[in-house]
């Protein structure tokens, strides 16, 4: 009762400060900032934030929070458009929501995909606000609650969901997860610093790859090349579908779903680290076990839109929990977050305990800050859906140039040089053959991101529990097998167990044919063998004193082992099983009006003119071929779509301050920026 009197004040002051006219406009410019940047795949609040940091220094404080809350609660809603539009996850956090809002989007439904999603970004990022109001005094006996065992625990649940979507051959999920926990795995180890496939001599594999080349290349350029390869428009249909009251509809039908899904992205979104990288895929496998019909789920089910969408948005709400009450960040955009309220005004709002102490009615504005941006940036996003979605009955040849140029500057935001652009078309071409030969997508990407917490976590529990068994043997005992812990087993063993057993009816890549040949399947499979192998003799090189090889050989001998049973599998099967699934042999690729060899040229023509002549002047003559005799445009035409997207992507650097990458022309001329 007396957490109750004192919070009351507190949140009457909050109201007061937040109604406030001037408030409210900095909000809302706030949320349209939010919106244009989640438009765009690949940039999120990350980008967003860091575009806002040269204007909070000295800011008014409950303004600058109006500016950054209404920017960051509305980029899991905007991203949407590009996952459910152009099957693209705007952010790591709408990963899962392409696997069914994109085939939503191509049989001419994407208004009520984009709806749906809206519906159920707006209730979860309002379950998220409250469940801040209500635990933002109490949450902090119960986050501390949570130590090493804790979450690897977490991190293993997570893993758990590649059950859920392995797919019909369910050990090719498995392994196609640990090939992305050994793609996870590459650089200097957390723990000794070891190399695992990598070298000094090439310094840009030494930090390994980052989540938004991996995401966007797995998903993003695979899709594109599909999509090019069919010349057509997006949706198979020429309506759009029905507006935004049907996909409204379906998310009261579902609402429950959307309130299980809510209440997962708090409790995930509070764990620092794990949050947006897992907690939509958490979301999805909970909806895939509680629907009686699972065949409709990768094909088109609003379910699978309903539920990741839920969570993304509620998970913001949970993770202002470590962000408001300890500091610590749950994400890389509450990092930048904590850095700009130390900029506001004069430097008197401090993240931590101190602010609940000193500034509960700030925290409690931040809360319903969250609240309102939710509700004004759904508006805005439902308001707009019907329109944006007709984006998909454009000829997909005069966005894909837009498109690739977009992902490509997301892409060399982490390192600015031309090994994104060559990391991306790895990634991405990595991602063309596990979609065509029906190796799950989402397991590789699922297994990549939790790579690095499930080695971290599991490097520390096993050095922790090493002291306390030295003290006593059940010393040791509670301290891996917590109360939370086993709770946290036992609903894992549940999931892999029932994730296994429904995953042929769930067809994450969509329905794929079987071959009529074996070559191809099995050559793709000694590939990826072959790959994690390797991984396995690099890490058992390390020295055996080093924590550093015990992770990416433990996850290289499991995957070997689902590789045997895959090539005893082919050898014995007919050409008829599962396991030869081919996309070129059956299905929309096999009839495709061009070759996967020259459409991938033109993205390949891209990366070789950068690195000679610089990133713009290869985009600009990238984007005049392509419009000119790649979509046969006119000439005219072509140089003014050239024109507006050089235009495009100049605007974009210079608010983000960044470079372009340059070539070798920029090694003996001196050029101006953004040429040189």
């Amino acid at each position: 009762m007396d957490v109750i009197m004192e919070a009351l004040p507190a949140l009457g002051s909050a109201w007061g400060l937040i109604l406030q006219p001037i408030v409210l406009g900095y909000l809302i410019l706030g949320v349209v900032m939010g919106l244009c940047i989640g438009v765009f795949p690949g940039l999120g609040g990350i980008a967003g934030l860091s575009l806002l940091l040269p204007f909070m220094f000295g800011m008014d404080p409950i303004l600058g929070l109006a500016l950054m809350v209404g920017m960051v609660a509305v980029v899991p809603t905007s991203d949407t458009f590009a996952s459910v539009l152009m099957g693209i996850p705007g952010s790591s956090a709408s990963q899962a929501t392409v696997l069914d809002g994109f085939p939503m989007a191509k049989r001419g439904q994407a208004a009520r995909a984009l709806s749906a999603a809206f519906a159920s970004s707006l209730f979860g990022g309002l379950v998220g606000a409250a469940f801040l109001t209500v635990f933002i005094l109490i949450a902090r006996p119960i986050v501390l609650e949570f130590r090493t065992p804790e979450l690897l625990m977490i991190t293993i649940f997570g893993l758990s969901m590649v059950g859920i979507l392995a797919g019909r051959v369910a050990i090719k999920g498995i392994v196609a997860a640990g090939l992305g926990m050994l793609v996870g795995t590459i650089g200097e180890g957390a723990s000794s610093g070891d190399l695992r496939m990598a070298s000094y001599d090439y310094p840009y594999m030494t930090d390994g790859l980052k989540l938004v080349i991996v995401g966007l290349g797995i998903f993003a350029i695979p899709e594109i090349i599909s999509l090019l390869r069919q010349d057509r428009a997006i949706s198979q249909e020429p309506q759009i579908g029905g507006g935004w009251i049907d996909g409204v509809r379906d998310w009261f039908a579902n609402i429950w779903l959307s309130v299980r899904c809510s209440i997962i992205g708090v409790i995930v979104g509070v764990i620092p680290g794990l949050g947006g990288s897992v907690v939509d895929w958490i979301a999805y496998g909970h909806a895939v076990q509680t629907t009686k019909d699972k065949s409709q789920f990768g094909k088109g089910e609003v379910r699978g839109v309903i539920g990741p969408e839920s969570s993304n948005n509620a998970k913001e709400g949970g993770g202002l929990v470590p962000t408001l009450l300890f500091g610590i960040p749950g994400s890389g955009s509450m990092a930048i977050f904590i850095g700009a309220i130390a900029l506001l005004g004069s430097g008197q709002i401090e993240v931590g305990p101190a602010m609940l102490k000193n500034n509960l009615d700030i925290t409690y504005s931040i809360v319903w800050l969250l609240a309102l941006a939710n509700v004004v940036g759904t508006v805005i996003c439902i308001a707009a859906s019907g329109g944006i979605a007709k984006l998909t009955t454009i000829r997909f040849a005069l966005l894909a140039p837009f498109l690739f140029m977009i992902i490509s500057f997301a892409a060399f935001q982490s390192g600015q040089n031309l090994m994104d652009l060559v990391a991306l078309l790895g990634i991405g071409f990595l991602g063309l053959m596990l979609r065509r030969f029906d190796w799950s997508r989402p397991a590789f990407l699922i297994g990549f991101v939790l790579s690095t917490p499930a080695e971290t976590y599991a490097n520390q529990a096993v050095q922790i529990a090493q002291s306390q068994f030295r003290k006593s043997f059940g010393e040791g005992l509670d301290y891996i097998f917590s109360p939370i812990v086993i709770v946290l087993v036992v609903i894992t063993v549940f999931s892999v167990v029932l994730g296994l057993r429904q995953a042929k009816t769930i067809l994450a890549e969509g329905d794929v044919q079987s071959g009529s040949n074996k070559r191809a399947p099995m050559v793709m499979l000694l590939a990826v063998t072959a790959y994690i192998a390797y991984a396995f003799y690099d890490a058992a090189s390390i020295p055996s004193y080093s924590r550093d090889r015990v992770f990416p050989m433990f996850v290289g001998g499991v995957s070997l082992v689902g590789c045997a049973i895959l090539i005893i599998r082919m050898m014995l099967k007919p050409e008829s099983d599962t396991v030869f699934a081919d996309r070129e042999l059956n299905g929309e690729e096999a009839s495709a009006a061009h070759g996967l060899w020259p459409t991938l040229a033109w993205f390949a023509g891209l990366l070789i003119l950068t690195a000679l002549l610089g990133f713009i002047l290869a985009l600009g003559l990238f984007l005049f071929a392509f419009m000119r005799y790649r979509a046969s445009v006119s000439t005219t035409f072509a140089t003014v779509y050239t024109a507006a997207g050089i235009a495009f992507m100049c605007g974009m650097a210079w608010l983000l301050n960044r470079d372009f990458p340059p070539g070798l022309l920029q090694d003996y001329v001196t050029l101006p920026w953004p040429l040189g």
